[in-house]
């Protein structure tokens, strides 16, 4: 053979096997030289300062209990700390003294109803929430922040018509919150493209005006959305972003301990990273997402331990319906106290009435073997009505169970489209379908 034809075989050989190689093998994308600073700090920046701010603000209210603008100041101050620490004791301190302030007020302060709101907000308590942005509607003070909040507000009770009518009301394509808000609303629509392009017009707002606080907001939530979309090294860059402006950020520091189970398949490093934000942050879901990592790994030890903890947590009242979505899927995921979880189910309806609201309870009949009262829900409220992967695997299950193979298909070609979001425990039960 000609050994000009021998070598050009040779190369396209190499080739060829350094594409399929490449094809096959997942890129690292993260590198513990990039964030181990940021686990290791002493300090938190933002703790110190809600513990100056709470001595400061006690000891001007002790002096003069008249001046009830100091019990705001301490109610921010307690929000302060439950965003530090994710203590649901201080989000309830928060909600003592905004209802102290508002009452010191007569509910006739348009500021301090929004600042309650959003406390609910916090706590899921959606309706209340809205009942006071009524309230502070009527009043007509700073009507535009009202107006942002109250569709934050429709979009989570699942009034998507009423969220649209005040989202147009304060269009303003230069706004942070306007474009924070469009970005929400195209992705509740499906439009993945839309929210990341308004969500990105948002950050420039941000990083132009310099304000730390919308900087730190726009990366993490960006973030998310890259990840979403596919785009896990823009997810990963942008959470080191917001790490570097607050080293004690918690959920950027889990956003990467996702990337790194998820996409990299290295659970122990994962767990490394949860490990070092759980001993000074404690909100419950941190557990179970340890619990789930310790399953894909094998250590059914470890896994229940996490879930033990979870379940101690739980028994703190405070947390009202913080957590009735983990909790039905908790109880459906083992096949145990399925009654419960569809008792937790119809409460979450009846909170928020949303698709995926009604996921949970179609979901827990499922479970608990009524498969047509499931099929019916999936019809009613939910096929068409959400794009969330969770939501869609739930409905793949059920129309599979139902005989409904046609629809099966897209939704599992979805599915397997978004096997990062939803986790590796779940790569098997897709291919399953």
């Amino acid at each position: 053979m000609n050994s000009k034809y021998t070598y050009l075989i040779f190369i396209f050989a190499v080739v060829l096997f350094t594409n399929c190689n490449t094809s096959t093998t997942k890129k690292n994308i993260t590198d513990k030289k990039d964030y181990d600073t940021y686990l290791a700090v002493s300090g938190n920046k933002a703790l110190e300062q809600a513990k100056e701010n709470d001595i400061f603000w006690s000891e001007k209210l002790q002096q003069t209990p008249n001046q009830f603008p100091y019990i705001g100041r301490l109610a921010s101050t307690y929000t302060s700390y439950f965003s530090a620490t994710g203590d649901i004791e201080y989000l309830k301190k928060a909600e003592e003294k905004l209802l102290e302030v508002n009452e010191k007020t007569n509910y006739n302060n348009p500021s301090y109803l929004r600042s309650l709101a959003h406390n609910y907000i916090s706590q899921h308590r959606f309706k209340e929430a809205l009942n006071h942005l009524e309230k502070a509607e009527e009043l007509k003070g700073d009507l535009p922040a009202t107006q942002k909040m109250l569709f934050d507000v429709h979009l989570e009770l699942g009034n998507y018509d009423k969220a649209q009518t005040y989202l147009n009301s304060i269009e303003n394509y230069s706004d942070f919150d306007y474009l924070i808000r469009l970005s929400k609303m195209s992705d509740h629509k499906g439009n993945l493209d839309a929210a990341i392009k308004y969500m990105e017009k948002a950050m420039a707002i941000a990083e132009s005006s310099n304000i730390k606080s919308l900087k730190q907001w726009s990366y993490t939530n960006i973030a998310d959305f890259y990840g979403h979309a596919g785009d896990i090294e823009k997810s990963y860059n942008h959470f080191l972003k917001a790490l570097e402006l607050d080293p004690n950020d918690a959920y950027s520091k889990k956003g990467i301990a996702w990337i790194v189970y998820s996409h990299e398949k290295n659970p122990d490093e994962a767990l490394r990273i949860l490990n070092t934000v759980t001993n000074t942050y404690n909100a419950p879901d941190y557990y179970l997402l340890k619990a789930e990592i310790a399953d894909f790994k094998g250590d059914k030890q470890m896994a229940d331990q996490q879930l033990e903890l979870y379940k101690s947590a739980m028994k703190d009242v405070a947390y009202g319906d913080m957590y009735n979505k983990y909790n039905v899927l908790l109880y459906t995921d083992g096949n145990s106290q399925l009654q419960d979880a569809i008792a937790i189910a119809k409460t979450e309806v009846e909170n928020r009435p949303t698709p995926q609201s009604y996921d949970l309870l179609a979901w827990s009949y499922f479970k608990n073997g009524n498969l047509d009262e499931a099929l019916k829900i999936v019809d009613n409220h939910i096929i068409n009505k959400t794009y969330e992967p969770e939501t869609l695997y739930h409905v793949a299950e059920i129309y599979k169970a139902a005989g409904k193979n046609d629809e099966v298909k897209p939704l599992k070609k979805e599915l397997l489209a978004s096997i990062y979001e939803l986790g590796p425990t779940m790569e098997d039960k897709i291919n399953q379908l």
